[in-house]
């Protein structure tokens, strides 16, 4: 899915989520740093965001990390699912994840 498109939260939630190749990042105490290669801009996530990424990463689609983080965080899936899917359309925009299908990761 290209960071042109506008995928509804029902659509990203199904997908997988992953850094291309050129972003790199590393989680610090108050913040995390994403670093897109191509651009060379570096895009600075608080702790929740930063939490955030790395679960998307980790799990086989952007819902299941939603489960997981309310879950973990006794907090309304509603909620989550919301929050998740507003901070992967912004990482989408600047190029900083992609979604794809889960069969195609």
């Amino acid at each position: 899915m290209s960071a042109d498109a506008k995928p509804t939260n029902v659509t990203i939630l199904a997908r997988k989520a992953t850094s291309p190749g050129h972003v790199v990042y590393r989680a610090f105490v108050k913040e995390t740093v994403v670093l897109n290669l191509e651009t060379g801009k570096y895009h600075g996530l608080n702790p929740t965001a930063g939490r955030m990424l790395e679960a998307i990463e980790q799990a086989p689609t952007v819902g299941d990390a939603a489960r997981r983080i309310a879950e973990h965080f006794d907090r309304s899936l509603d909620e989550v699912e919301s929050d998740l899917c507003n901070l992967c359309r912004d990482l989408l925009g600047r190029g900083l994840i992609e979604l794809a299908d889960p069969e195609q990761s």
